[in-house]
């Protein structure tokens, strides 16, 4: 090779788009060409003389130090990949090729950024992510904190809120808030205050919010947008063209939101949307099984539900429980009077006397028409039952306006007891309607 090409090989070195390293035994760069400013920010004055792992991603550390190790022991290597911080806080996806040089005690490595290749990965995994967490997640709670555990997955997240409004953004609530790094404890992300005004700033542009830490604490707070990497990250949550919610995403300590994040978040955004609107409907539908539409009370399956499971609880602790059976007396007399509309309103408030008159964890069911049932666990004795059964007949006894029309209730009560009157959930209920029947044609035997 003539002597005027050798001299101008680094000239065509720098004309490489991935960035060529010489590293010596103790981890100082000797070298990088001009490529490491458009991969890592840094200029090769920058970086020439300093130690390779102080743009290294943490996490990364020991396992580059191990990778370097098989460099050095004469292992060429092709594929390694680790993550850097450029200089403007986002992360860098590497792959290298690296190999050593005995005679010079250097380590040559090719640095290919693969950051748009791993951005397009993550889309595909956080697409795949979400769906599964919409089908698999019980309720919406779970579902949100799915959503978290994905994210952070794909960015450097600190913590994360959403915010629901219902279509409507006057009705903003905030279900989930969770802070990772929150100082003494606090949980919270952002006071509601400050994080319902960010929510209402995006929800009535339907634009993307983009803060520095710096701009959130100044007074202007909102008015404040940050330009660039940004430190909180505020989306719109879309669904079939309609906006559900607001996502609100803090950065780790030190980190911030790139372009490529914000354009994977924005994605990925789009795709929790959706999973909370499967979400919700998968709620409604199931409440839609298990609830009675007019008096929102379990229905006849839930209440069977309700009933085999508190009968399995008691047999296992050993402790009495009761079963009342409700009918309304002459209520058919109340819908030929005033009509079937006022006789759903006395249901209605006849099903909220009934919750008045026990205790959180017991259950309040409609059978169907005027039919009521009530389980009470862990009860003493009979007395228990029984005091029930009177608070019940003083409270459907007061006075209950509807259509001008004064209303005094009734009811005939049927008592059955675990374990008196039977073992099984069948035997209580027939017993408890048995004696309901009784009462409402006569003495009982």
């Amino acid at each position: 090779m003539d002597q005027p090409l050798q001299d101008r090989l680094p000239n065509y070195v720098d004309l490489l788009l991935d960035a060529v390293f010489l590293v010596d035994a103790a981890g100082h760069i000797i070298y990088v060409n001009r490529a490491c400013e458009r991969i890592f920010g840094y200029t090769q004055r920058e970086m020439t003389g300093q130690l390779m792992v102080s743009f290294l991603h943490p996490e990364d550390l020991v396992r580059t130090h191990e990778e370097s190790l098989q460099v050095m022991a004469g292992f060429p290597r092709v594929g390694f990949e680790n993550r850097y911080i450029h200089k403007h806080g986002h992360i860098v996806n590497i792959m290298w090729s690296a190999r050593w040089s005995e005679a010079d005690q250097l380590r040559i490595g090719v640095a290919r950024d693969v950051t748009g290749q791993k951005l397009a990965e993550a889309l595909q995994a956080a697409t795949y992510a979400v769906s599964e967490a919409a089908h698999s997640a019980k309720d919406l709670d779970s579902l949100f904190s799915l959503i978290h555990a994905i994210i952070a997955r794909c960015v450097p997240l600190a913590g994360l809120a959403v915010a629901t409004c219902m279509h409507h953004p006057d009705r903003l609530e905030f279900p989930y808030q969770r802070n990772d790094d929150g100082d003494n404890g606090d949980d919270l992300l952002l006071h509601e205050a400050t994080a319902r005004k960010l929510c209402e700033e995006v929800l009535h542009s339907g634009q993307p919010l983009q803060l520095t830490h710096d701009a959130l604490a100044a007074p202007s707070g909102v008015d404040a947008a940050a330009k660039g990497a940004s430190a909180w990250l505020i989306l719109p949550l879309v669904a079939q063209h309609e906006t559900i919610g607001v996502l609100i995403l803090k950065a780790r300590p030190g980190a911030r939101y790139s372009d490529k994040d914000r354009e994977l978040l924005h994605f990925v955004s789009a795709q929790v949307a959706t999973a909370i609107e499967r979400g919700r409907l998968k709620a409604r539908l199931l409440r839609a099984a298990q609830y009675d539409d007019l008096t929102n009370l379990p229905n006849r399956r839930l209440f069977h539900d309700r009933l085999s499971t508190a009968l399995a609880r008691s047999k296992r602790r050993q402790h009495p429980m009761a079963l009342l059976y409700i009918d309304i007396d002459d209520f058919k007399h109340v819908n030929d009077t005033l009509g079937h509309s006022a006789g759903d309103r006395l249901l209605q408030h006849i099903a909220r006397s009934l919750e008045g008159c026990v205790r959180k964890a017991d259950t309040v069911a409609r059978l169907g028409g005027d039919e009521f049932v009530i389980i009470l666990e862990d009860i003493h004795g009979p007395h228990d039952a029984l005091a029930v059964i009177e608070k019940i007949r003083s409270a459907l006894h007061a006075a209950c306006v509807i259509d001008g029309t004064t209303l005094h209730t009734a009811a005939s009560i049927g008592l059955a007891l675990y374990p008196e009157h039977g073992s099984e959930a069948e035997e209580l209920l027939r017993h408890s309607d048995s004696r309901m029947y009784h009462e409402k044609t006569g003495p009982a035997p």
